[in-house]
Order: structure tokens, then sequence, then C-alpha cells
């Protein structure tokens, strides 16, 4: 079995394992951003013991939605912070076949760079897949940060140990910021270009809300039909 898709067991193991695994992100090249016409929102919503996967795609720049797809499977990793990625890759890993064309970006709920080992969910995503990845969170995970200008686009860097690992960007006058770090085969710059360039209306980007909304619609589908009667 791939290295990349590989379950851990411990702790200790899954470690060893983003370590392992970081170097592919570390040995790729940005994207062309210029080629850039689909973009794909993965995220995910939990019960206690199951866990709902949804990726959408939009066009780029027009967000308009093209391909849908989701998966649900059994909560199969504990909650271990650093460790977010071995709960949801398998079942974001199981909505990738059902988009049909692939897209050229995906963004992801979570973190990339700005993660203490420098690859969180976003990276290691990227790396299972092959394909060039963005992390938007909503809290920091590692490092220290000031809150950016109140207008949009307004950003300040994610500092941790002297260096720059994301930024959190105003996407939205008036909402808390984003956390924006690069995940596999994107720079930082670029990636919040295209966060910007996805949130016209939203705080996170478009691709994220319409993944949200389906992964919880699969759930409440879910819960209904575990209802008796």
């Amino acid at each position: 079995m791939p290295a990349q898709n590989r379950s851990p067991v411990t702790e200790e193991e899954a470690i060893s394992l983003q370590l392992s695994l970081r170097r592919r992100c570390e040995n790729r090249n940005p994207l062309d951003a210029g080629s850039i016409q689909i973009v794909a929102g993965a995220d995910a919503a939990y019960t206690k013991t199951r866990i709902f996967g949804a990726m959408v795609c939009v066009s780029y720049p027009e967000i308009e939605i093209i391909a849908e797809s989701v998966a649900e499977a059994p909560v199969s990793f504990p909650y271990i912070p650093g460790l977010f990625a071995f709960r949801e890759l398998p079942v974001l890993q199981a909505c990738w076949p059902g988009l049909g064309k692939k897209p050229d970006l995906v963004i992801v709920e979570g973190h990339g760079y700005a993660h203490p080992r420098r690859f969180g969910l976003a990276s290691h995503l990227g790396v299972v897949l092959d394909v060039p990845t963005i992390g938007v969170a909503k809290n920091i995970l590692v490092g220290s940060v000031q809150d950016p200008g109140q207008e949009r686009g307004s950003v300040f860097r994610i500092m941790d140990d002297d260096e720059v690992i994301g930024t959190a960007v105003r996407t939205r006058e008036g909402s808390k910021p984003v956390y924006v770090s690069r995940g596999c085969g994107t720079d930082l710059a670029q990636a919040q270009e295209i966060v910007l360039g996805l949130t016209p209306d939203h705080r996170m980007p478009a691709p994220l809300v319409c993944a949200d909304r389906l992964c919880r619609r699969q759930r409440a589908d879910w819960l209904a039909r575990q209802q008796p009667g």
C-alpha cells in the first residue's frame, strides 16, 4: 500500500507519516494560476460515529457549480490536534471519483502549511490526490497573528518561529478573518488571491460554503433515517 494511503494506528505513527509525506509538498512547484478553470471545495460533517464528506466543483472565476460528490464512513481515528487529516482523509478521498472531471485546485476546510509540522489536512490531501491545494481555516492552529484591518482584502501574517506560515485574511468587512495557507503545489500569495476571488458574498470561499451545506444536508438525511418509524 502506498505510504500516503496507509492508515496509522498510533499517534506516533501518524506524526512519522506526516513528516515523511511533507517532502512531497516541499518538492512540488506552484501551479500556474492562469490555468485554473475548476476549483473544488472539500469539507466534512460529523455525528459521534460517522463522518460525511462533500466536494463541490465550481468554475473559476465565474463561481458556477459544475459537479458535486458525497461520501460517508465510520469515524476511524480519534480527534487529536495536529492530526485532523487522519479523520477526514478517507471520506474526502472517497468523494474524489464522483466528481467526474477533476478540478485544477482544491480548497480544503483546514490548514495546510500553517500546522505544527507544516503538513496539515490541505497539504496531506494534495499529496494523496496529486492535486494542488489551499488550506482555509476558521481558527488558528499554531503561531501568532494580529487581526488584519477591517476592510475586505486586509491581511496579516501568521508567524511561527520567525517564519511566515500563513495569513489572516479579511474576506468580508465586518466578519472575522479566515486563516489561509498554502497546501500542496501552491504558494501563499497565490492562495490569498484565489481565496479573495472566491469570496464575493461570504466569509468562507464559495466552494467551501457549498461543500459545507452539502455535507450537513447529507448528515441530516442520515440522522432522519435513524429515527424509528
